[in-house]
């Protein structure tokens, strides 16, 4: 099956120039009172995202479920229209969006299909800890070619043993001459088998404590010593390259190390408060979908001589599942803005992640109880996002990890509940 591209209308593909244009700040700025309305450019980026995903990522979504295929040309075009990439700073090629900037990208091409999403957002959490830690020859040696061609990154971190025990990994870098050399093995990496270069978590101090026993590097992938692991199949997502890594005596030249020996840690975690709230985003994504599948079906379908959307019982579940996406949209909203004002927002990113990752997986399940038998059948779209969403509930940290967070959060600010 090939994906036949579209042509997009020339105001749309002439968002990104005008974004350029005028963006020397970010669109979240605002002074004065409290305002949800969006700006011109930021309705116009929405468009661009809502437009591609509807015409693009949808169609093609349930052949890159069932065939497990990676959706390269339709990542290509994304780039090509700057749908890819949007975290990095203009000074590197980029458009630097904001993380609520970027937020309405992601919700939109969540919509059409969290799994090619993924595989592009990953792009942005690898991305992450050198726009938060990374020196400029980095940046642009990195970053900068990333805006050059459509090519991919990944993020490394967990490992088999070590998931959301983040102070578990147990791959180490010892330090060799001039030279870094790497071993061990990570897992579940996004990406993984497509990435260009990853960012990677490593001990290099095995007595120290969490905060100061790791440090990050940038490796090429076509460093001798990685072995890329099988494609995972999994529950859902399936378009998306997830794999295992391993690093056997992999070298690594001392200015690929980022940031500060001891410090990987802290820019691994830091890297979160970008990308947590985009993970809330798709899941908002993922969930304005099964709502808007639901809601069509409940209007079409009928029992006892009415529409089902006529039963209180269904629409009551419409009802709950429009609560849960527009309170979890206000979340995603809050905790980018405040990172793009330069506010720590770990706190309401984890927020916005833990309950925009249940409203997904809740209001998915409701679409297939709205569909009834039909729900549970591959040819209706909403089983395929109840697969889809559980693992929003998992990755960038589990659900009940969010939770410890904003729990020691409370127990340290009590004053400012």
């Amino acid at each position: 099956m090939l994906l036949q591209m579209i042509k997009f209308p020339r105001r749309f593909c002439s968002v990104i120039g005008r974004y350029n244009s005028i963006a020397v700040r970010s669109f979240a700025t605002t002074t004065g009172s409290i305002n949800f309305s969006l700006n011109e450019v930021q309705r116009e980026f929405r468009e661009l995202a809502r437009n591609f995903s509807r015409e693009v990522i949808a169609p093609n979504a349930a052949h890159h479920d069932k065939t497990g295929e990676y959706p390269t040309e339709i990542i290509k075009k994304a780039w090509e229209l700057g749908l890819v990439n949007t975290h990095i700073p203009q000074e590197y090629g980029g458009v630097g969006l904001g993380v609520l900037d970027a937020s309405l990208v992601t919700e939109e091409l969540a919509w059409g299909c969290t799994g090619i999403q993924t595989a592009i957002e990953a792009n942005g959490l690898a991305e992450a800890p050198l726009i938060v830690a990374g020196n400029k020859e980095q940046n642009k040696k990195y970053l900068g070619r990333m805006t050059e061609e459509p090519l991919m990154a990944a993020y490394c971190v967990t490992e088999p043993g070590a998931g959301s025990d983040v102070a578990g990994l147990s791959t180490r870098a010892e330090k060799k001459g001039d030279k870094w050399v790497i071993n061990g093995q990570k897992m579940w990496i996004t990406n993984g088998g497509k990435a260009n270069w990853y960012f990677v978590l490593a001990r290099t101090d095995p007595n120290a404590r969490p905060g100061s026993a790791f440090t990050g590097f940038i490796v090429d992938a076509d460093t001798p010593g990685i072995t890329i692991g099988r494609k995972e199949i999994n529950m859902g997502q399936r378009a998306s390259d997830t794999r295992g890594i391993s690093f056997e005596n992999v070298v690594v030249p001392e200015e690929n190390l980022l940031g500060v020996v001891g410090k990987g840690f802290k820019i691994a975690m830091s890297a979160f408060d970008i990308t947590r709230p985009l993970i809330a985003a798709a899941a908002v994504g993922l969930a304005r979908r099964a709502l808007e599948e639901a809601t069509k079906y409940s209007l079409e379908r009928r029992t006892m001589g009415k529409p089902i959307f006529e039963h209180q019982s269904i629409a009551f579940i419409l009802a709950d599942m429009a609560i849960g996406i527009e309170s979890a949209r206000n979340t995603v909203w809050k905790a980018g803005w405040m990172h793009d004002q330069g506010e720590k927002n770990s706190f309401y990113a984890s927020i916005a992640k833990a309950l925009a990752s249940d409203v997904a997986v809740n209001s998915a399940n409701m679409a297939v109880q709205v569909f009834g038998g039909n729900g549970f059948n591959t040819e209706y779209p909403v089983e395929k996002l109840y697969r889809d969403s559980k693992i929003f509930q998992i990755y960038e940290g589990t659900s009940q990890i969010q939770r410890l967070i904003i729990s020691r959060y409370l127990a340290d600010n009590i004053s400012d509940i």
